[in-house]
């Protein structure tokens, strides 16, 4: 089965490596991340690096642990689920910052998942709902950077 894939991007009006490095903090991710409840960097691990795991936990009660698999600060960040809810067989997710003029920066939030059998049978109602979440995600993102 082939992997369902969506991007979704905005413009924030603050610096590449700020953006960056504000999205990575997991002290501050609650601040802005209004899809997560919960979210920590787990295994002793005290920022986030290539390697390093987190456990996050959706509004929804839905966790996920997820393992960095790229971290090239300030551009790019990935991460694979290591564990999940059933209805995943696979999950990735990669943040992409683009510099831009003005010291603005282009954020590009990229998700590939897989789901399991009974849930693909219902797919056409998961991909809208994770879709309008990563663009309210990055809304409240654009919002909280350029407004504190």
């Amino acid at each position: 089965m082939n992997a369902t894939k969506f991007s979704e991007k905005i413009i924030i009006n603050r610096p590449q490596q700020e953006v960056f490095d504000y999205t990575q903090d997991y002290d501050q991710r609650l601040s802005w991340d209004t899809f997560l409840k919960s979210a920590e960097l787990i295994n002793g691990a005290e920022s986030a690096a290539l390697g390093v795991k987190a456990w996050c936990v959706a509004y929804n009660g839905l966790g996920m642990e997820t393992e960095y698999v790229s971290f090239r600060r300030p551009s790019v960040t990935a991460v694979k689920m290591t564990q999940g809810p059933f209805m995943f067989s696979s999950f990735l997710g990669s943040w992409n910052f683009k510099s831009l003029e003005d010291r603005q920066t282009e954020v590009t939030f990229l998700y590939s998942y897989q789901l399991r059998f009974p849930v693909n049978l219902f797919s056409f109602l998961v991909r809208p709902v994770l879709i309008r979440n990563v663009k309210q995600r990055l809304v409240d993102l654009k919002k909280k950077m350029e407004n504190g």
